[in-house]
């Protein structure tokens, strides 16, 4: 029987992703865990993992369509079977959707567009490759110098639609393929760039006067007055519209209540340089691996933080995935180092480093952006002292991190200075409370006080 392959949904707000590449190609072996393709939401593009083996017999979704969560993109198929007709169209889903083993919804409208895609001729494959020459303004041919270059379909798109020259961007993906980022920065510095004020064509020249006139002086036209002087217009790229639309449903539908706390991390520090001293480069620990690993702990001792809210009551999740927040140049993302309760200190410090440099190539998994059970944010290499973030919805809480700070402190009746380091969280009212949230970060507090404990 074959299986299909849907659009997952990578974070509560998605109802839609672009198939920005094939990874594999009809009649090749797939086996679990492989990578599929490559999708891209508003604020990343991720790779679609495998979840069952068997052989690409079909690709329903071309690259750079844009589909909805839940929908059949491809089909598995047990080798030396054939597929009968087309799969069904699945309609958005409303939780995680990587894969159902039959359709259970028809949609023929999708069905009829499938078969007139596939029904179509095929296109040349340099267009399937969006290998094809660009020029000005979006255009595929640069007039009289046959230059190509690499782009994705919805690059190619978006820079038709902002009429944007392509001639000058700089492609950042696999060999320098343009990709979407790329033209949305593109855009903004053609935003920002000031504009000079068209120059008026000079006046035709007056027909000679009956009598000899003193000529009437020229009165110069009038320049382009701007709206509103002394500002201007960014467009939003989608990763800002998406942080911007998940924030403002955070802050109003969970009511947020705010905890902090100082942390002495001088014990701390040194336990952290002991480790290092004898680690690979790779297994070097961070200040931020001693706080998700520390996390990790106080989540399975207080499991509410790791829960989330629903109408039915409180969902309580088995894993703790802690997401940890990634600054890009086009915003913030937070993925996931997936199942800390059951890593060790010098494993978290692998997969995060891991995480973070496939974040910025945009090569994350569908699970680490979508299945994230509670989230750290932080600031510290900026010399942030506080930082109160806004809950990642639908998780239950999010823990902000400021800088380690040398600071006086009164030991034994006396002052001496000791390396500080300020925490604060903020958490869902409707599913902990304030005497609740004190004991999760006073755990937190214990454990970093006393940090051979992250290595038990």
């Amino acid at each position: 029987m074959a299986i299909d392959v849907t659009m997952p949904q990578m974070g509560a707000d998605m109802t839609e992703g672009t198939l920005v590449r094939w990874v594999k190609q009809v009649g090749e072996q797939v086996d679990r865990g492989d990578i599929i393709a490559e999708i891209e939401t508003d604020k990343a593009t991720v790779e679609l993992e495998a979840y069952d083996s068997g052989i690409l017999a079909k690709q329903c979704v071309a690259e750079g369509e844009t589909v909805p969560v839940g929908e059949v993109i491809a089909q598995l198929a047990a080798e030396g079977e054939t597929i009968q007709g087309e799969p069904d169209r699945k309609p958005p889903a409303e939780t995680p959707a990587r894969r159902t083993l039959d359709a259970d919804t028809p949609n023929p409208a999708a069905a009829a567009t499938l078969d007139q895609a596939e029904t179509a001729p095929p296109p040349p494959k340099e267009v399937e490759d969006a290998h094809v020459p660009i020029g000005p303004n979006g255009a595929e041919a640069a007039p009289g110098t046959g230059e190509r270059l690499r782009i994705s379909p919805v690059a190619r798109r978006l820079a038709t639609e902002a009429n944007l020259d392509l001639a000058g961007v700089r492609g950042t993906g696999p060999d320098g393929r343009i990709l979407r980022r790329d033209i949305e920065q593109a855009v903004r510095d053609k935003t920002a760039a000031p504009v000079a004020a068209p120059v008026p064509p000079p006046p035709p020249p007056a027909p000679a006067p009956a009598a000899a006139q003193p000529a009437a002086p020229t009165r110069p036209a009038p320049a382009p007055v701007a709206a509103q002087a002394g500002t201007r217009v960014e467009e939003l790229s989608r990763m800002r519209q998406a942080i911007a639309r998940r924030m403002l449903a955070s802050k109003q539908q969970q009511p947020h209540y705010y905890l902090t706390l100082d942390i002495d991390m001088t014990a701390a520090l040194a336990f952290r340089e002991q480790l290092n001293a004898s680690a690979t480069a790779e297994q070097r620990v961070s200040i931020n691996d001693l706080i998700v690993k520390a996390c990790a702990i106080a989540l399975e001792r207080h499991p509410k933080f790791n829960a989330e809210f629903t109408d039915s009551g409180l969902r309580y999740h088995e894993d703790i995935n802690i997401d940890i927040g990634i600054a890009l140049d086009e915003g913030l993302i937070a993925p996931a180092v997936l199942h800390c309760n059951r890593k060790g200190l010098g494993r978290i410090a692998v997969e995060s480093k891991d995480l973070v440099a496939r974040a910025k190539e945009g090569k994350l998994r569908a699970e680490e952006y979508s299945d994230g059970t509670f989230t750290i944010t932080n600031l510290g290499n900026f010399g942030v002292e506080t930082l109160i973030g806004i809950i990642n919805p639908p998780q239950a809480a999010i823990l902000g991190v400021g800088s380690v700070m040398a600071q006086p402190a009164v030991r034994d009746n006396q002052v001496v200075i000791r390396q500080v380091m300020k925490i604060a969280l903020s958490a869902d009212h409707r599913v902990s409370d304030g005497a609740e949230g004190a004991r999760f970060i006073k755990e937190i507090q214990g454990l970093l006080e006393n940090p051979a404990s992250l290595a038990l």
